[in-house]
């Protein structure tokens, strides 16, 4: 599930870079084929903010540097009318969070600047808010706060800093023995909790505004400065953001706390563990939020102060669109937007006359085929996105009021010379008639009617869905077509984007619905001579490693697997993952002990004995969200005790994604060793004989 965090960085002060307007319309001959290396050539926008007169876009861009580190984030801007970029950040670094002044003269971010030698806020590594004008000079620490903040939001009229700390606490009944043991772990009874202060950017003095006893995951600041929404819950633990969260509103005149989600308010809920997500404000002080699970649909409400106590009321969502809850922005008054998911494209969409509770007409604001990862809203209205084309990567792009694209960046000129795979949407009918959709990626010079070698590529989530987009990831897209295989990611039952019912119809049917959705997929491409039967894989990570896993439990017909982060065993996950509601949710809302035969039948563990296909398992060592007791027990059956070819991949330090650049150069050439060995009969390139140690 999406949830805030703040990045660090370094910094190199004073260091500025501009250069010239990109060659955007510029085309290259498409003569270089794809490998393993290309993948870290690219640069990734993430965050994007359009300054109050919309005449300039920051951004975060992410780039590798070195083998054995994360992607370096560094802040920029690009100017609207000339395209020109400007890189503002510098060094080993990462930042997070831009956001400008309401006078467009500066930028504030978070940052975790460390000096080396120097252990004293702001340079000791903590992360704090600082601030760079929009030329690049007078950079600056805003918080030195001892241990850091968290979450910070500026005021809308940039007069004051509202941000976030921890105050750690103990309960009374071991708080002694907890207190002089404090360096083992304990399950419960020590807990994070958070205070909420006011920075005043004129005088510089601080106050404390909250300090609740509890943990504030989500921040938002109304603009008047009279509220401030919070997505709070009673312990640090991720569980609890699962069923225990709620909405409090702190009132700036009587200094108290109102609970907008109040005890019942979940009681309608397909299920009791959504995620709260989004709190924002409309320009004159209307909150709205979202309310996100595994296997439901996700919710919208809308909160209006008409007197003391607010009034909530639920939007009705697009139709046919799944709205992505950790998007939800207010444009002016009475226009909700957010990011919605529909048969394998992303957009912005908006609802309009959001007040009173009621609302009017909803509408996509960027029509078409698009894949937007994020947008930001300039206080004009003008509308900046995050978007993927079928040729290219993530690029910054300005939304006309017709929907129509500007482009203001073209951070990857080197993809307009690679030889892309042809990328297209294909359907077919489920056993029981369901139509499925999913993406097919064909090699560049794949032939009409060639059969070729085939790897269904599965998602994540469930709820989730693959985008018709150009999208060179780790998990096969783009580079196993670029090496002969054509690539197939389903979206199966379960998917967002098609429906609420196409949606819900996976709860309680996990490892069966979905399962026969893909084989059902498998079978369409062998039939349109698209497929070669003899030469079919299989890989995923996360949902993706879990289907893996029962689909060669399920079937004989892949000759290859590679799971990633996979669940074996249902109850096992319920024990040990950090949030156990993704599965009570999709057994129905029933616990192990009340539906034990529900937890067997969804688990692969339970059938492996039936796996032939040769299974390539990796996982992260410390995954909290799949822990890697599943790969090491299913490891263990098919090595030691059915004999079936497999490795097992364990990344050092990794959590449930790798973010360092040698964990995911592994992870590619081992899939593509794999699947060469064992869908194309290639053997392993010999490695060099190891060296004799000289004699004693």
């Amino acid at each position: 599930m999406p949830s805030l965090r703040a990045i660090c960085f370094v910094l190199l002060a004073g260091a500025i870079a501009s250069g010239p307007a990109p060659a955007l319309g510029q085309d290259l001959p498409r003569t270089h084929d794809i490998d393993v290396d290309d993948y870290f050539t690219l640069g990734t926008p993430s965050t994007l903010a359009v300054s109050p007169d919309g005449a300039t876009v920051a951004y975060i861009e992410q780039r590798w540097e070195g083998a054995d580190a994360t992607r370096n984030a560094d802040l920029w801007i690009v100017n609207v009318a000339t395209k020109a970029r400007q890189r503002l950040t510098f060094d080993r670094a990462e930042e997070a969070a831009p956001q400008w002044s309401p006078d467009g003269r500066f930028l504030y971010f978070a940052a975790n600047v460390r000096r080396p030698g120097d252990d004293a806020p702001p340079h000791d590594g903590k992360t704090q808010v600082w601030r760079i004008a929009a030329d690049g000079s007078g950079l600056m620490a805003v918080t030195r706060v001892k241990e850091g903040i968290g979450r910070a939001e500026l005021s809308a009229d940039g007069r004051a800093l509202y941000y976030t700390v921890v105050a750690e606490g103990t309960d009374d009944e071991w708080k002694d023995l907890r207190t002089r043991h404090k360096e083992v772990e304990y399950g419960h009874g020590v807990t994070k909790f958070t205070q909420v202060w006011r920075l005043d950017l004129e005088s510089w003095r601080v106050e404390k505004l909250i300090d609740e006893k509890r943990v504030v995951t989500a921040l938002r600041v109304s603009p008047d400065q009279a509220r401030i929404a919070m997505v709070t819950t009673p312990d640090d633990e991720i569980l609890h953001l699962e069923g225990w969260s709620r909405i409090d509103v702190w009132h700036a005149a009587t200094r108290t706390i109102e609970v907008v989600t109040a005890a019942g308010w979940r009681d309608g809920h397909s299920s009791p563990f959504g995620w709260l997500e989004s709190p924002c404000w409309s320009a004159d002080g209307r909150l709205a939020f979202a309310v996100e699970f595994d296997g439901h649909p996700c919710r919208i409400y809308a909160c209006q102060w008409n007197d003391a106590k607010g009034s909530v009321w639920e939007l009705r969502r697009p139709a046919g669109v799944s709205v992505l809850g950790a998007t939800l922005a207010w444009r002016g008054a009475d226009e909700l937007c957010f990011i919605g998911e529909q048969r394998a494209r992303a957009r912005v969409h908006s609802i309009a006359a959001v007040r009173d509770g009621r609302q009017g007409a909803d509408r996509p604001l960027t029509p078409g085929d698009h894949a937007i990862a994020a947008f930001s809203i300039a206080a004009d209205g003008q509308l900046g996105v995050i978007d993927a084309t079928l040729t290219d990567p993530p690029d910054l792009y300005l939304v006309a009021a017709d929907g129509a694209m500007n482009r203001l960046t073209k951070l990857n000129p080197q993809v307009d010379g690679w030889k892309l795979p042809t990328i297209s949407l294909v359907q077919w009918r489920a056993p029981d008639g369901r139509e499925v959709e999913g993406v097919l990626e064909l090699p560049p010079d794949a032939k009409p009617g060639e059969r070729l070698p085939l790897v269904v590529e599965i998602h994540g989530g469930p709820t989730g869905s693959s985008l018709l987009q150009f999208q060179f990831w780790i998990y096969g897209r783009v580079l196993l077509p670029a090496k002969g295989y054509a690539l197939l990611s389903p979206n199966y039952r379960g998917s967002t984007g098609y429906g609420d019912d196409f949606l819900e119809e996976l709860v309680g049917r996990e490892n069966d619905i979905e399962v026969a959705d893909i084989l059902a997929g498998v079978d369409a491409l062998v039939e349109r001579s698209i497929a070669d039967p003899d030469r079919i894989g299989v890989m995923g990570w996360s949902n993706g490693g879990y289907l893996t896993n029962c689909l060669v439990a399920a079937s004989d017909r892949f000759k290859a697997a590679s799971s990633g982060a996979g669940v074996v065993d249902q109850v096992i996950q319920w024990g040990t993952e950090d949030t156990p509601g993704h599965v009570v949710n999709f057994m129905g809302g029933k616990l192990p002990w009340a539906e034990p035969d529900a937890y067997r039948a969804a688990s692969p563990m339970y059938a492996l004995d039936r796996v032939k296909t040769p299974t390539l398992l990796h996982v992260g060592e410390l995954d909290a969200r799949v822990p890697a007791a599943h790969a090491r027990a299913m490891y263990r059956a098919l090595k030691t005790y059915l004999d079936v070819p497999t490795e097992l991949v364990v990344y050092p330090g990794a959590g449930h994604g790798l973010i360092k650049q040698n964990h995911r150069r592994a992870k590619m050439e081992w899939d593509l060793a794999w699947f060469e060995r064992h869908l194309l009969g290639k053997t392993a390139t010999p490695s060099a004989p190891p060296l004799t140690p000289p004699a004693k």
